[in-house]
């Protein structure tokens, strides 16, 4: 009889670990879904959470309600610190909800993929940044809730020395902080 108590703990524990890597799961394949389909041209999700885990399933301010409502990054070409008009869309939405979460600040990160040297991509990454950063302020966020930093080359999204994972890397993250 005292074996029922221990074991029910034992299986409660185990339901909640299970339930806390589902969430996990679903939250890395909403970010790889919004990456891809950024990278592919087609653009971030809606302001009203239809893509990603579902409208609701994310606290309202945080970096996993900006990535599900507005997309968190935008993608640039090879060589380029111009954000293209397929791109603008995603920051637009991005000053929306950022317009709706006044207390809210974030990190632009700029990256860059692994051609060229440390130096030219942290430089490129910065100006990644920095382009992403003026049109946020542009679309009316106050400069001072936006950082930006560069990363380079020496964080990568995306694993690999392919077209696929350079056009992943090609990019301005925003992350609330």
């Amino acid at each position: 009889m005292k074996i029922a108590p221990a074991a029910a703990l034992a299986l409660a524990l185990l339901g909640a670990a299970c339930s806390d890597s589902s969430q996990d799961a679903a939250t890395s394949g909403a970010a790889a879904g919004n990456a891809a389909g950024n990278a592919a041209g087609l653009g971030g999700s809606s302001l009203d959470g239809t893509r990603g885990r579902g409208a609701g399933s994310a606290r309202p301010g945080s970096q996993e309600d900006l990535a599900q409502t507005a997309g968190d990054r935008v993608f640039f070409a090879t060589d380029s610190a111009t954000v293209g008009a397929d791109q603008r869309p995603t920051l637009q939405k991005q000053a929306e909800w950022l317009g709706q979460y006044r207390q809210v600040q974030v990190t632009v990160e700029g990256n860059a993929d692994e051609r060229g040297t440390r130096e030219y991509n942290l430089a490129l990454g910065q100006r990644r940044a920095n382009a992403a950063r003026d049109l946020l302020v542009g679309n009316g966020v106050a400069g001072s809730r936006i950082n930006t930093i560069s990363y380079g080359k020496d964080r990568p999204i995306a694993l690999g020395s392919d077209d696929q994972a350079w056009a992943q890397n090609r990019v301005a993250v925003t992350a609330v902080r």
